[in-house]
This record gives C-alpha cells, sequence and structure tokens, in this order.
C-alpha cells in the first residue's frame, strides 16, 4: 500500500516542501530511505520503529521504502521522525490518510514516542502557508514561536500517539494561538541602561549619531576605558524593531537553535559577541551544510568586535561584503545560499599593543614603528567601511564619583526614532535605502549637499589634518545624521566639524605611530 504526508526541511532561512511516499510491499522486513537523506535521517529507522512500539501501535513487518521528494535535494536533521512515522502508520491503515495529507508535520521522535523540540519552526511555518497546507502539527515547545505565523492551524503535540489520536478524530486540539502585538509589546525590554556608564559624554554621542545613522563604529582606548561597557549598551538606543524586521530575526535565531521555547519573537535588537578566535566560517556562515554565521545572526542589530586587531586578519576581510551589501553569499557545489547581514559593526582596540599610550596616567612603552604594524593590521578597505572613528580615554576617578549619568537609554533611543524616520522619509523613492550609511556616491550628492563654510572647512581638514580622500563621502553621510538629529534640514557647519571630529584613524598621526 502506497501513502503520502508532508513535511518541510530548512534550506538557508527558508523552508521548502517535502513529500514523503511510503510503500509497503510483501517480503523480507526491510527499511530503506531513498531521497538523499543524511546520517540524522538514516538513523531515524530505529527511533521510529521503537516510537512505534512504545506507543502501543503496529509496525508493518513488510519491504518498507520511503522516498523524501524532491529527491535531488538533501534532506538534513532530525525533523522528519514524525512525519516519516505517520507514513508508515498510513501506509499500514492505522490512520485517516485524508485528514494526514492536510497538515504539514515535524518533529524529533524520541524511542518512547515523545516529541522533543525542534530548530526553525518560525520558517517552516512560513513555508507551510505558503504551500497551502491548512497547518502544521509539531512539538508543544514549538508552538509559541510558530504561532506567529497568522492563516494556518498550529496543533501542538507532545507524542507520536497524540498525533495519531488527533489525526483519527479520537482527540481534539485546539489551534494554537498567541497576541502577536502583546508578545511584542511584552518582549521588548532591555536589561542594561547608558545610565550605567559614568562620563564618556562625547563617546556616547558619536554612538547616538551611528545608532541614528546606521554608521559603523571604531573606538581606540585603553584598557579600562569602558569600550565593552558602552558597545553592549549601544543595540539599547538602536531604533525600534518593526514587526516584520522582529520575525525576520526570529528566523534567523531559530535555525541556529537560539530561541527558547517560551520566546515567540526576538523583539529587541540582537548583539553579538564573538571572540576573537573565531574562524571566518563561523563568523561569515558556511559549512557542509551552510548555517547562518556571526554577521547573520547580527542582522538588524550590533556585531561588536573587541580587540579588533586580535582577529586574525582573513577573518576581518570576509566581512567586506556583507558590510557593503547587507548579505551573505555562500556557494557549495550542490547549493548556492544567501543570508542576511545587515548589522551595525562596532570595533573596539587599544591604541597601541601595549595600550598604555593615549592614557595619562600610563607611560606607553611602543616604539613608533611597532605602533603603526599594530595599526595597520586593519586594512584600508575594511578602514573604508566604517564611518566612524572615536578615540575613548580612560576615565577620571572624578567622572566616576558624579551622580549625574546623562540621558537613559529610552530618552537616546527617542531621538534616534525620530531622525530615522526622517531618513526613511527622505528615502521613499529609494527602496534600497534604509538610513543615512547605505548611501552611495550617487545618493550622497542628491542628500549630502553642504554651503560654502562647510565646504572650506572641509577642505582644510583634508589638507591639515591629513584626512584621505576616502574620508570625504563619510564625512558628508555623518554630517547628514548629525543635521537629522537635529532636526536640520541643511548641513550646517557644526555638523560637519562634529563629523570631521569622528575620523580618527584617517590622520596621519596614526599611521605613523603618533
Amino acid at each position: 500500500m502506497l501513502s503520502r504526508v508532508y513535511s518541510h526541511c530548512i534550506l538557508g532561512i527558508d523552508a521548502y516542501q517535502v513529500e514523503i511516499e511510503v510503500d509497503l510491499a510483501t517480503g523480507m522486513s526491510y527499511f530503506n530511505i531513498v531521497g538523499l537523506p543524511d546520517a540524522a535521517i538514516k538513523e531515524s529507522r530505529d527511533r521510529i520503529k521503537s516510537a512505534i512500539k512504545n506507543s502501543n501501535l503496529h509496525f508493518p513487518v513488510k519491504k518498507i521504502t520511503m522516498n523524501l521528494a524532491p529527491a535531488d535535494v538533501e534532506k538534513k536533521g532530525s525533523a522528519l521522525d514524525l512525519p516519516m512515522a505517520i507514513g508508515i502508520l498510513s501506509a499500514s491503515g492505522q490512520i485517516n490518510t485524508t485528514k494526514a495529507q492536510e497538515y504539514s508535520m515535524v518533529g524529533e521522535l524520541g524511542l518512547d514516542g515523545l516529541l522533543r523540540r525542534i530548530n526553525g519552526a518560525l520558517p517552516i511555518a512560513v513555508g507551510v502557508r505558503a504551500s497551502g497546507k491548512k497547518g502544521i502539527i509539531l512539538p508543544k515547545e514549538n508552538a509559541n514561536e510558530a504561532s506567529v505565523v497568522e492563516g494556518i492551524d498550529i496543533i501542538p503535540v507532545e507524542s507520536l500517539r497524540q498525533t495519531v489520536d488527533f489525526l483519527n478524530g479520537g482527540e481534539n486540539i485546539k489551534p494554537h494561538k498567541i497576541d502577536i502585538e502583546k508578545v511584542f509589546k511584552e518582549s521588548r525590554r532591555y536589561s542594561e541602561d547608558f545610565r550605567d556608564v559614568k562620563g564618556q559624554e562625547h563617546v556616547k554621542r558619536a554612538l547616538e549619531v551611528a545608532a541614528a545613522g546606521g554608521h559603523n563604529v571604531i573606538m581606540i582606548g585603553p584598557p579600562g576605558s569602558g569600550k565593552t561597557m558602552l558597545a553592549k549598551r549601544t543595540s539599547t538606543i538602536l531604533p525600534d524593531m518593526t514587526l516584520p524586521e522582529s520575525i525576520e530575526t526570529t528566523k534567523i535565531h531559530s535555525i541556529a537553535g537560539l530561541t527558547q521555547a517560551s520566546t515567540s519573537l526576538i523583539a529587541t535588537r540582537p548583539f553579538r559577541y564573538p571572540h576573537h578566535t573565531i574562524s571566518d566560517i563561523a563568523l561569515i556562515g558556511g559549512g557542509a551544510y551552510p548555517k547562518p554565521g556571526e554577521v547573520s545572526l547580527a542582522h538588524n542589530g550590533i556585531l561588536f568586535l573587541d580587540e579588533m586587531l586580535e582577529f586574525k586578519r582573513f577573518v576581518l576581510e570576509v566581512m567586506r561584503q556583507p558590510l557593503e551589501d547587507g548579505i551573505v553569499n555562500i556557494s557549495r557545489a550542490s547549493m548556492s545560499l544567501t543570508f542576511p547581514a545587515r548589522f551595525l559593526l562596532i570595533g573596539a582596540m587599544n591604541p597601541c599593543p601595549c595600550g598604555n599610550l593615549t592614557d595619562p596616567s600610563k607611560v606607553c612603552t611602543c616604539t613608533p614603528i611597532q605602533i603603526q604594524r599594530y595599526m595597520s593590521r586593519v586594512s584600508s578597505p575594511l578602514l573604508d567601511r566604517i564611518d566612524i572613528h572615536i578615540d575613548v580615554p580612560a576615565v577620571k576617578i572624578s567622572e566616576l564619583s558624579k551622580k549625574e549619568s546623562g540621558d537613559s537609554s529610552a530618552e537616546i533611543r527617542k531621538r534616534v526614532n525620530t531622525a530615522r524616520k526622517v531618513q526613511l522619509d527622505r528615502f521613499k523613492n529609494h527602496p534600497h535605502l534604509f538610513c543615512n550609511a547605505h548611501m552611495s556616491p550617487k545618493e550622497i550628492k542628491i542628500f549630502c549637499q553642504i554651503d560654502t563654510e562647510s565646504t572650506k572647512i572641509l577642505e582644510s581638514a583634508i589638507e591639515k589634518l591629513g584626512l584621505s580622500a576616502r574620508a570625504y563621502d563619510r564625512i558628508l553621510k555623518v554630517s547628514r545624521t548629525i543635521a537629522d538629529l537635529e532636526g536640520s534640514s541643511n548641513i550646517l557647519i557644526n555638523h560637519t566639524s562634529e563629523a570631521i571630529h569622528y575620523r580618527t584613524l584617517d590622520r596621519n598621526l596614526w599611521r605613523q605611530g603618533l
């Protein structure tokens, strides 16, 4: 007897439908799976057999041939356990075949027949809706996450036995639903605040500008000056996430297995903090069966590289494409995948190998040549993609003892939201632009026109301070953001002057080892 049931598998950050065909024939008992199954799916034969028997169901003693279509795409993971078991039970006449075909099913089986949580429930639910199925049957622990997708029935089950009873009409399971707007608002909470940071007001201002315009940042300062503390709190002043951004971010984290059973949506901007020993594949994504890397997990949020100059040079260089295009293209012999990777990069580094160069209370023991070699670890092409360079000096004791702590993250985020709304209105006829940092030279000429005074001070900075030519466009984009924060339609001289101040690494002093 032949039966068909349906499931979905992950490819990249999206899901595609898998048709599971099961044929039972007379002959020696044998269970064969075809259709490019990976090792986890091949091993499912023993899990399925034990799960069926331990659920007080009959496992047919026949020749079982199972085909996973499309047969030319590799299937990976244990999420096909449940639909494969249902396919066998359907072919042996133990299940209502018609009702089983109305749903897509996913779930990993234990030997006792209980279902375990899977990764990628949200993108799978999106794929089920696109396929036209009535709904999805999945483990109870994945129900909250999948319920974000409207238009399909989310049927949470705890075991194979419960699934069989539901399909046969013996148990009525109500579709799981959540209030998306309520969950989205309740999840938008931050545990850290900019008020925790004492002093460093000029750095806070630079990070506010970066958040408002989506500008990448490098912070240069001695150890203990607060670079990491500032970076962690920058995610709390980024513009509020929209629901589409939240869903896209949750999809990526779901595939990576980073969402919790109680979590429906990631409503706050992600903050990724990889160690400097990370490999290029872990950072950019990839592997034999490509998975998202840190740059994709930081999508719509922040990627923080602490001790940036300690990262391997080739690891840093792989970020050039995502910083430029906002995506990562990964090609393999059998497939080519694209992962989203539009993030705000924050780098932190010491001013010299010993770290004491800009600390007035300590003595730097580095030679000019050592400093020059140390700073040159950041390549010019990568530096081209970073708009703001800011000095972070050591904090004085008098600053630490102050009771006043400046604006809160909520107050700063309100200003950032206002500035970002101005940018979205400005770029409404440019669908590829979301903030000032994304402007190309063509858009800069249109939206970043400056007056005569600003032109003179910019020319003077390039000549006298030794700013490079590549800094010109960066300064104009940052100037535009500063003007937006102040509600000015025109870029004024004070906006340009402040933007010039944020180009520390372009000064010849640094390249010559101070």
